[in-house]
């Protein structure tokens, strides 16, 4: 189902109030929203698409040098099912770049640059949503023409529409359970085309997984008691990913 997905102007979020004011509500609601004002150039994310593309189109052989076996976030630097490929990239201290894929030409320089863009956009959500909340999120660059993502809303499934130029943040599971419940992370899916390749690239932006997780203690009181007792990140990581299954 087609539906307006919020647009919030990231430019705009440290001095207006009207901007501040819909980027909680769609926060509240929806917990998904558009970027616009990111000030990344388009010339720029049209690099990152192109050489995720060239990298899925290299042979299986070349591929498979950077793959892991299992599925572990916390350890595995890189993780290729063949359609995804998974790279840390904070803190950087952590970040293995002579695991990071050589081919096709550039690829490092344009995903390290790419990361480092991303996280000033987290820095600067974390600063317009932090007056009383922790915050975990995810920004994601979809594909420029094939639509797949979406999410609930309302008991509704929401097609996040393709714009040029922006860029979809979605709320995680932590979030929501760091503001005990006013802050919303939705059930999302990617749906598959049948006639078009669809290409998307995200950072995840995760506390540490040995650090507990709990709602903010502002944020319990008589009107709003505790909703989620406290959990390992790695746990509540666990439960999460369960349940959507489930």
């Amino acid at each position: 189902m087609s539906m307006n997905v919020p647009v919030i102007d990231l430019g705009l979020l440290p001095s207006s109030k009207d901007e501040q004011g819909k980027l909680k509500l769609a926060l509240c609601s929806g917990g998904c929203f558009q970027a616009i004002g990111h000030g990344i150039s388009n010339s720029f994310l049209n690099k990152v698409r192109g050489v995720a593309e060239q990298f899925f189109q290299l042979l299986q052989e070349e591929k498979q040098k950077y793959s892991r076996a299992g599925y572990d976030l916390v350890v595995k630097q890189v993780l290729d099912w063949n359609t995804r490929l998974f790279l840390r990239v904070f803190p950087e201290h952590q970040r293995k770049l002579n695991l990071w894929p050589e081919n096709p030409d550039k690829i490092r320089e344009v995903l390290h640059e790419y990361s480092i863009k991303l996280k000033q956009l987290v820095d600067l959500l974390f600063k317009a949503m932090a007056k009383s909340l922790a915050l975990e999120e995810n920004i994601l660059l979809q594909d420029e023409q094939v639509e797949g993502l979406q999410f609930v809303k309302d008991e509704k499934w929401i097609t996040v529409p393709v714009i040029p130029r922006v860029l979809v943040v979605n709320l995680g599971d932590q979030m929501q359970i760091m503001s005990n419940g006013i802050f919303k992370s939705p059930v999302h899916r990617v749906v598959t085309n049948t006639d078009k390749l669809r290409i998307s690239v995200a950072m995840f932006n995760e506390v540490e997984p040995e650090k507990e997780i709990g709602p903010v203690e502002g944020l319990i009181d008589e009107n709003r008691p505790r909703l989620y007792m406290l959990l390992s990140t790695m746990n509540a990581f666990r439960k999460a990913k369960y349940h959507l299954r489930k």
